[in-house]
């Protein structure tokens, strides 16, 4: 309790909404690959926050295990991901989301 006011479960659902939905706005608008990465990242920790929450009024820790199993997976795509946007990145400085999708060849 934090001045008279009881934080439930509702306002840290809020608060998630409110990150997925900023991510997801960044993702369509944005085409810098490195911010659209930091997009995808925001959208997945928004989706912690939820099981966080869920588990929480639950009293249930299956919320906090499925949200490490979510930062491993999140993991394993930082490091593939950013070095292949980096990679890219390195040999045309002025690349967007556009012109990634050429370079399948």
């Amino acid at each position: 309790m934090i001045l008279g006011l009881t934080i439930t479960t509702s306002y840290y659902l809020a608060l998630s909404a409110m990150l997925f939905v900023l991510g997801a706005f960044g993702v369509m608008v944005r085409r810098n690959p490195l911010v659209m990465f930091m997009c995808v990242e925001l959208m997945l920790n928004a989706v912690n926050i939820s099981f966080v929450a869920f588990g929480d009024s639950m009293d249930d820790i299956r919320g906090q295990v499925s949200v490490f199993f979510v930062l491993v997976v999140a993991a394993a795509e930082v490091v593939i991901g950013l070095a292949i946007v980096v990679a890219i990145m390195r040999r045309r400085p002025k690349i967007t989301a556009d012109d990634i999708s050429v370079l399948r060849g």
